[in-house]
């Protein structure tokens, strides 16, 4: 079986999926209260996003309670991973490389995390010798 296909997330609903990862389960009502503490946002607003997202297959509802519970149904390493090929694949014309040098360059990287990708690395060099 392939890799299922994410939908692509609007930062509003990345915003969301955010809160629902870290918070897990929650009704629009705990997601809109989160979202106001970043910038204010409408209840209504917040349940018209839930409902695209769950059309989309982003989050699912438990409707067994009166007030609707929301869960993420794709992995925040799921949504990374399409956000990252797309942006490989439409700017940096398929290069993971050039997407490397430039977030690097952009933010730089502790050495824990320059640590973690030489690690990182050493793995895919080694998993390229096998299949040679």
């Amino acid at each position: 079986m392939g890799r299922r296909a994410t939908p692509h997330a609007t930062d509003a609903e990345l915003e969301i999926l955010q809160i629902l990862w870290h918070e897990g389960p929650s009704t629009v009502r705990a997601v809109q209260q989160a979202l106001d503490a970043i910038r204010p946002t409408g209840y209504t607003t917040v349940l018209k996003i839930l409902q695209i997202m769950t059309e989309k297959d982003l989050v699912e509802r438990d409707e067994s309670e009166r007030a609707h519970v929301y869960r993420a149904a794709v992995t925040e390493a799921e949504v990374q991973e399409e956000i990252v090929s797309h942006m490989v694949d439409r700017v940096f014309a398929g290069s993971a490389s050039k997407l490397v040098f430039r977030a690097l360059s952009a933010t730089g990287a502790s050495a824990s995390e320059l640590e973690a990708i030489r690690g990182m690395l050493d793995k895919l060099k080694e998993g390229s010798h096998e299949s040679d």
